[in-house]
């Protein structure tokens, strides 16, 4: 009985660890930043957007008025992003998603 009591808190302590990292993904969400202007603006929000831990890629285009960003949903959340943009000096929204 020990034994199987044994194996069964193993099991359930390893399945807590590696959960997490199993339900990981690795997401792309647009960002729309109507405050760009000018052609240093996207420079900045890239570099702001690519400071936070889990992205990985990033778009910025002056024309769209929009960042592209790909990101780890374990490390990143879209408002860590939103945060960063605000930071900088551009807030964002996600793309086609409505003010509330």
């Amino acid at each position: 009985m020990k034994k199987i009591l044994s194996f069964f808190a193993a099991s359930l302590i390893g399945m807590m660890f590696f959960s997490s990292s199993a339900l990981a993904a690795i997401r792309t969400v647009t960002l729309s930043v109507p405050g760009m202007y000018c052609a240093v603006c996207p420079i900045t929000v890239k570099k702001a957007l690519q400071k936070v831990p889990g992205v990985s890629k990033v778009d910025v285009s002056l024309e769209k008025k929009e960042a592209v960003v790909t990101f780890d949903d374990a490390k990143a959340t879209i408002d860590n992003m939103q945060d960063a943009t605000f930071e900088a000096g551009y807030p964002s929204e996600v793309k086609g998603a409505k003010a509330k």
